[in-house]
């Protein structure tokens, strides 16, 4: 799996499809994973996402976290990540003092319990909001 090259996560849809999918939390970080939906399938890639609501802090503790993230992610996510897959991780208020060396170690973990989730077959259909074939509902 190494040599998988990633690419964002960008539309609101493609988040809310990842937030159906597996979810797996740890003190340092939550994950939430799906199957990229058909019409964005690219061999050889992962599509990965970002986000940190306001319960992390202001602006700059957000974008701080999503930092710790994206850094913790470059470093764990080529060698393990599962091709053709959606991931999104969400930083907790932990992510922000939490030591580097720990937050790799959660994602890590959290992908490998994921993994093994995703293995056993328990994910949504790639269908719905975001997976090209559906026009998203507005309220």
């Amino acid at each position: 799996m190494a040599g998988l090259k990633a690419e964002r996560l960008k539309t609101r849809a493609d988040f809310l499809r990842a937030q159906r999918g597996i979810r797996r939390g740890s003190a340092g970080l939550n994950l939430e994973l799906c199957e990229t939906p058909e019409a964005f399938q690219a061999a050889g890639r992962f599509r990965l996402g970002f986000t940190a609501s306001k319960k992390v802090g202001g602006a700059v503790e957000r974008n701080r976290a999503k930092r710790r993230l994206r850094a913790a992610a470059q470093a764990v996510l080529p060698g393990i990540a599962h091709e053709r897959c959606d991931y999104v991780l969400i930083a907790k208020t932990a992510t922000l003092t939490r030591p580097f060396e720990e937050l790799l170690k959660d994602l890590a973990q959290t992908l490998a319990a994921a993994h093994v989730k995703l293995a056993q077959g328990k994910t949504i259909p790639n269908s719905g909001p975001g997976d090209g074939n559906h026009a998203e509902k507005r309220a």
